[in-house]
């Protein structure tokens, strides 16, 4: 097998452990990985504004916004405006969230990150270096995306109303 076609097989294999993980997680929680992800950003900061929370996780405003309208129409999530300044909302964990939450497996990208972790700094170098080569060689370079392990189209991580 030429190298070129053992560098293919190991993306696909990364986005079939991606889609994978994502199935499960939808199956056992009906989440979608952004959607935990805001969930957990929310449970770590507390009450947190929708700006917070687009850039704790690296989505736009836009797209934590729409997320959050599912969570809360689940009611996992609430909405309120602040006392001190009404131009600001917060939004919050219900109990239910919580509960939902503390059932959730880690994202996919934190088992990454703990093995990455682990790694010596010139290996994590590397293969930073070499993930970035490949991304240029698929002219995915220049795509604005966040840190988030999920298989699908882009255009719904940027807003649009499937996350």
């Amino acid at each position: 097998m030429d190298k070129h076609e053992e560098v293919l097989i190991a993306i696909r294999q990364i986005i079939r452990a991606i889609d994978l993980h994502s199935r499960k997680l939808n199956k056992e929680l009906g989440l979608t990985g952004p959607q935990l992800l805001l969930m957990r950003s929310i449970r770590d900061s507390g009450e947190v504004t929708i700006r917070q929370l687009s850039s704790n996780t690296n989505m736009s405003q836009a797209t934590a916004t729409t997320i959050i309208d599912r969570i809360e129409k689940r009611g996992l999530v609430k909405r309120h405006r602040s006392q001190l300044d009404k131009r600001k909302v917060h939004a919050y964990l219900t109990e239910e969230g919580a509960e939902l939450l503390e059932k959730a497996p880690l994202p996919l990208q934190d088992h990454f990150i703990q093995r990455f972790q682990n790694l010596e700094s010139w290996e994590q170098s590397l293969l930073l270096s070499s993930v970035q080569r490949i991304s240029a060689m698929m002219n995915a370079d220049d795509l604005d995306v966040a840190p988030l392990l999920e298989v699908g189209n882009i255009a719904h991580h940027q807003g649009t109303p499937s996350s």
